[in-house]
């Protein structure tokens, strides 16, 4: 880490204060939150346009970068076309420049590995979707993502195949570690597979995946499981978890705060290092009855490190947040697109604009091609 890191990670302020997660060492307790760019090439390698996109973050003074979702396999994982990958080794070799100048800038990296599932709307490897069950998602494809029309109706995966998904998945880890990662995580959110799993109205199986919260929260313990044996001594390994989905804003888990019990005691007993909750406001209380946010229920019924996501990019809301007790890392996205510095201003007591400037978004949400003035 650079004197330059060193000293930006000096105050006694919480925000600013470093943390450890699975033993990986945080300069403070911002990060990245993971967020969709579609900017690879079309076979999935990052470029040295992702580079100064993640290093540019971390030159703001992010502690922490998480990749966009990132798909862990050649077959039916990918969600977006020019999506990344961490499926072979030249998209790990591929990721080591971007890794690197990112470490160059004194902050942690980690990757985070999604199955698309039924949510893909760009596939170059397939041109059929799967889901736990034959039931599309909700809504329709964003076209903001190159996509189109509602989502198609999945095919149901044969039990058989889900051990090549847990593969996948620890594959995907393996080429993290190469690529110079200091984690990974694992997307079980915003609807896409392993959350379409633990859905109730999308998981209508009626063997071991499905039925029960228990159940349909397997394939996320079997993933979370295998990822551990493979890398859980090396990187740091946690999983990410919401109720809403990119299709299904309102979604809730049926059971309240029971089903948040069961979710997230059931995560940590697999020794995971850390959960990452993200809702739309994540100072909301996370169901109608009670006051307890979905971060705080993951720190009260796990208690493993938490990171937080949702509309946090006002300081006194992430202050609070982190105070409190019920998170110990806020995840900034749009507020990140709208300040890369976001950390930098907080700290400087500078102004906090949460509304990115169109331009951030546009074409298709391609990267811009900031230069750094380092």
């Amino acid at each position: 880490m650079s004197d330059l890191a060193e000293r930006r990670g000096t105050t006694d302020e919480l925000l600013f204060s470093p943390f450890r997660i699975g033993g990986v060492g945080l300069r403070n307790r911002a990060a990245l939150s993971p967020m969709t760019r579609i900017s690879a090439t079309e076979n999935g390698l990052v470029t040295h346009r992702n580079a100064r996109y993640y290093a540019g973050f971390a030159h703001g003074g992010f502690g922490l970068i998480i990749t966009e979702g990132v798909y862990p396999d050649a077959q039916y994982s990918q969600a977006y076309l020019h999506q990344p990958g961490l499926a072979t080794s030249a998209q790990a070799d591929a990721w080591r420049a971007v890794v690197g100048a990112v470490h160059a800038e004194g902050s942690a990296m980690f990757a985070q590995l999604m199955h698309a599932g039924a949510q893909s709307q760009g596939n170059r490897h397939r041109r059929e979707t799967v889901g736990p069950s034959a039931v599309a998602p909700k809504g329709e494809q964003l076209a903001f993502y190159r996509g189109n029309g509602p989502y198609p109706t999945p095919r149901a995966l044969d039990k058989r195949e889900i051990p090549n998904i847990r593969r996948g998945f620890a594959d995907a880890a393996r080429h993290a570690k190469v690529a110079g990662f200091d984690g990974v995580e694992i997307h079980g959110a915003n609807g896409y597979l392993i959350d379409q799993f633990l859905t109730d109205y999308l998981n209508r199986r009626d063997d071991e995946y499905g039925g029960s919260v228990e159940n349909r929260l397997r394939l996320a313990v079997e993933v979370v499981d295998e990822v551990l044996q493979a890398v859980g001594s090396e990187l740091a390994v946690g999983i990410r978890i919401s109720q809403s989905k990119v299709s299904d804003y309102e979604h809730r888990w049926a059971g309240g705060a029971d089903d948040a019990e069961a979710i997230f005691s059931t995560l940590a007993g697999t020794g995971v290092h850390f959960l990452h909750t993200t809702e739309y406001r994540a100072l909301q209380p996370a169901f109608p009855s009670g006051d307890e946010t979905l971060a705080g229920l993951a720190k009260k019924f796990s208690g493993l490190p938490v990171i937080v996501n949702g509309h946090l990019h006002d300081p006194k809301d992430a202050r609070f947040i982190l105070d409190s007790g019920t998170a110990d890392v806020v995840a900034i996205g749009a507020g990140a697109l709208a300040q890369r510095d976001w950390p930098e201003r907080v700290r400087a007591g500078l102004e906090i604009s949460g509304d990115p400037h169109p331009d951030t978004f546009r074409p298709l949400a391609d990267i811009k091609d900031w230069e750094l003035d380092l």
